[in-house]
């Protein structure tokens, strides 16, 4: 697959709409099923840390005080991703927090998202669970670090995608995975997944 980009942001919330900003953000470049570089930074948005998000991530107040402003790190990022296809676990959640970083330094997204999770649906429908430490440990894949930390989710995220890639290769016989063929295969029913794989086939 040619290279994509997997991020993670960590946020004092669930929603830019409600006035949550990022706290951190991670990128990794995978490309041929290895991480080839690698990006992560803490962001000041001048948010105070909600203690229960402390709790989850163990980014606190003090951390967030030393580190550089949001626009800086966003202008950052968006330039070490450039134009790779992105990638994230639950990729609505971070969609929206990439957009609204984004759009406060006066740019813009202009690549597509393709999201782990509903592709773990589709291909591992077996999983009990399909959130990132549950398929983790579902297809014995290793831990990169504290979860809920952004740099070790991106890590397992791309862990992850390498093993959806390889179910695709080896259960579903498709030679070529691209990021466009990701992104059509999250959007199918579940019960069309064969179907959608095999015009796949036959118009390569």
């Amino acid at each position: 697959m040619e290279a994509v980009a997997v991020i993670d942001f960590e946020t004092t919330g669930l929603s830019p709409a409600q006035g949550d900003r990022a706290t951190e953000i991670a990128a990794v470049i995978l490309h041929d099923g290895k991480v080839v570089d690698r990006y992560q930074s803490l962001m000041n948005a001048g948010m105070r840390i909600p203690p229960f998000i402390e709790a989850l991530t163990g980014i606190s107040d003090a951390m967030i005080r030393s580190a550089p402003p949001a626009a800086d790190v966003m202008r950052e990022v968006a330039a070490f991703i450039g134009d790779c296809p992105l990638v994230a676990h639950n990729a609505s959640f971070d969609c929206k927090f990439w957009d609204a970083e984004l759009a406060r330094i006066g740019q813009h997204r202009r690549q597509e998202f393709a999201c782990s999770l509903l592709l773990s649906r589709r291909l591992l429908p077996q999983a009990p669970s399909h959130k990132l430490g549950a398929l983790l440990e579902f297809a014995r894949l290793p831990v990169s670090g504290r979860a809920h930390r952004a740099l070790a989710d991106a890590e397992m995220a791309a862990s992850l995608l390498v093993r959806l890639e390889d179910e695709l290769r080896i259960r579903y016989k498709v030679r070529d995975v691209s990021h466009a063929l990701l992104r059509r295969i999250q959007s199918v029913p579940k019960a069309k997944l064969e179907q959608c794989l095999e015009q796949h086939r036959e118009n390569r």
